[in-house]
């Protein structure tokens, strides 16, 4: 049996070592590192060359969701396991549409968690029962949902990882100064990303763009 390889990433240092202790538990099973944020996983993906990336979603400055979306366009060959509390309807979609193999809720068993994390390092999909049917069955019911909600449809394709990125950002409160050196561009090269991103989603202030990042699960909405 082949050693399945694992990155972790939470931003709990508590919630990591217990779930690091969990999957040292199973056979043939190596925690490679841990990431605290999706900077961090993205970072140690050029060296440790994990195949498996258990990943939370709720990280700040770059989350769990758009950590997948670069996964998936850079390391294709790595699976990506969700690991998270949240089991509204977004979340779940967001991350299958960024790519995720795995959504597995934390309320979930030990016994849950080695097969999901079997499942996708075998190159199968697992979704936790409790949001199976979000995925198979109200995609398009949430479409219509939230287009009635907001007022406005959401975008025609879906937010390039780099626009959920800057999203992010934005919604967290980061500066356009903080944002061009958190991404490596000019500040005004921000403001230019900024205007586009607005423009496209047909958004005018910044309240707006915190609903809808709220809305499809870019930042978290705290219960």
């Amino acid at each position: 049996m082949e050693t399945i390889r694992i990155l972790l990433a939470d931003d709990h240092r508590l919630v990591r070592a217990g779930i690091r202790s969990l999957l040292e538990q199973m056979a043939g099973v190596e925690v490679l590192g841990e990431a605290e944020h999706g900077r961090e996983v993205l970072r140690l993906l050029k060296t440790l060359q994990p195949d498996v990336v258990v990943m939370d979603i709720s990280m700040a400055e770059l989350n769990g969701l758009e950590t997948t979306a670069y996964i998936t366009q850079d390391y294709p060959q790595v699976r990506v396991l969700i690991l998270s509390v949240h089991a509204a309807e977004p979340y779940v979609l967001q991350a299958v549409q960024a790519g995720a193999a795995g959504y597995l809720l934390k309320t979930a068993a030990r016994e849950e968690l080695e097969i999901a994390v079997r499942a996708v390092a075998r190159s199968e999909i697992y979704l936790s029962p409790a949001v199976a049917t979000h995925v198979t069955s109200n995609l398009r019911r949430l479409r219509d949902q939230q287009t009635r909600i907001s007022g406005s449809a959401l975008p025609a394709a879906p937010l390039r990882p780099s626009e959920r990125e800057l999203l992010q950002l934005i919604t967290e409160g980061y500066t356009a100064k903080e944002i061009a050196v958190r991404l490596y561009i000019s500040q005004k090269a921000v403001e230019s990303r900024r205007a586009r991103l607005m423009s496209r989603l047909g958004i005018e202030d910044l309240p707006g763009l915190v609903r809808y990042a709220m809305r499809v699960g870019v930042i978290a909405v705290e219960s």
